[in-house]
């Protein structure tokens, strides 16, 4: 019974005070008339609620959302089809979508002229700001009384994912050096007095054939040198997000760390529609090469305290490092030393973080001109401040040899 009083709408509640108020009055005031007004009234909300409790008949929902990814600021296609078999007519049936708040306000709709067997479908758009992964549906049926005494939500058919990467800034094109390995191995340096030969060969390593021995390199350079398997060259990058607590200020979309995300994501697009294959780490140490936007749509802040920098070495060597900082820390000067030691070349945009905290700003000049020190190429970026315009800083000073990117 609680149940099904549960399902009273506002006019079917007024009904039972009503009816319930009649009966008592007609007890008290001797009028057997009454009585039976006050009976119809009480009765008639409850006979509905149980003919409405009793429909166990559900549509059936098909969603499509097209696309599933996209970035912020986009809109998206959600196409819902809501069909049912049952022999009886629905009449009029009000459907809503369950929405996260992100992506907009309500998806409602009313379907009417519904037979014994039919199929609607209904399409609305959703759009989001905020970076994130967001589960859409189910969907809510209301199912009502012709009355309007009784109304049940039911939810009915299944869920979708839709995932908003961060929004990307086109980035002008700048002079980069490094970058260039082959797959495998990496790519040999020039010897001082040696020809073209010299620079397809490589220390002898246990287990090469001996076939392979390149003896004049060998002779010349006093170790044993092999000649190298012919290796496809690519442009490697790297971006770093430093996605530690303690580096950033702020909360929620106007923290440093969105900043910090947003230029993350611009830049590994850039990097690849520059011919780069671009991998991505964060602070913790993860590195991904596939899906990077998608990794960045869902990052979160890392509890870390000092950068984890596993992931330099052979996979950094020769390549370009581009790290998007946050508060420089005294600590981090080793790893960043590595990181530069490894790279081809080291660029770093460096977050003005204490600009997105009002009680102190201005450091993050002085925490530039730090990773500088290490022989970064670095530059400050504010809340304030244009990332193109950044970008382009970090490429004023002439590269020889470089290439532009």
């Amino acid at each position: 019974m609680r149940r099904h009083l549960s399902s009273l709408t506002l006019r079917g509640r007024a009904f039972v005070a009503a009816g319930a108020t009649a009966v008592v009055c007609a007890v008290g005031f001797g009028q057997p008339a009454l009585t039976r007004v006050g009976v119809l009234v009480l009765a008639l909300p409850l006979l509905a609620a149980l003919v409405v409790s009793r429909r166990k008949h559900d549509p059936m929902v098909a969603r499509t959302v097209w696309p599933r990814l996209l970035r912020a600021g986009e809109t998206a296609r959600i196409d819902l089809t809501i069909a049912s078999d049952r022999k009886r007519s629905d009449g009029a049936l009000l459907v809503e979508d369950t929405l996260p708040y992100a992506l907009g306000g309500r998806a409602r709709f009313v379907l009417q002229g519904l037979g014994g067997s039919w199929e609607r479908t209904v399409s609305y758009p959703v759009r989001s700001d905020i970076r994130g992964r967001y589960v859409v549906g189910p969907v809510v049926a209301r199912l009502a009384d012709p009355f309007g005494l009784v109304e049940r939500r039911r939810a009915i058919g299944g869920t979708a994912q839709l995932t908003v990467t961060p929004r990307v800034v086109p980035l002008p094109s700048i002079p980069l050096t490094g970058g260039w390995q082959g797959a495998g191995e990496h790519r040999p340096q020039a010897f001082a007095s040696g020809s073209a030969e010299d620079v397809s060969v490589r220390e002898y390593r246990r287990g090469d054939d001996l076939r392979r021995v390149h003896w004049r390199s060998s002779a010349r350079i006093g170790e044993l040198m092999v000649r190298r398997e012919e290796q496809p060259w690519e442009a490697r990058a790297t971006v770093l997000l430093d996605n530690r607590r303690l580096a950033h200020r702020g909360q929620g979309p106007a923290s440093s760390l969105e900043a910090a995300v947003i230029a993350a994501a611009s830049l590994t697009v850039h990097l690849e529609q520059h011919g780069y294959t671009v991998q991505l780490c964060t602070a913790d140490g993860t590195v991904g090469s596939d899906g990077a936007l998608e990794h960045l749509a869902v990052l979160e802040m890392t509890h870390r305290t000092t950068l984890d920098v596993a992931w330099s070495g052979e996979q950094a060597r020769g390549g370009v490092v581009v790290a998007v900082l946050g508060g420089f820390l005294p600590d981090d000067n080793a790893a960043l030393r590595r990181i530069r030691h490894d790279a081809g070349a080291a660029l770093a945009l460096v977050l003005d973080v204490d600009q997105w905290s009002p009680a102190r700003a201005g450091l993050g000049a002085a925490a530039a001109a730090a990773v500088t020190s290490l022989a970064w190429r670095a530059t400050s970026l504010g809340p304030r401040d244009h990332l193109d315009a950044a970008w382009r800083e970090l490429g004023r000073a002439p590269v020889r040899g470089g290439a532009r990117a």
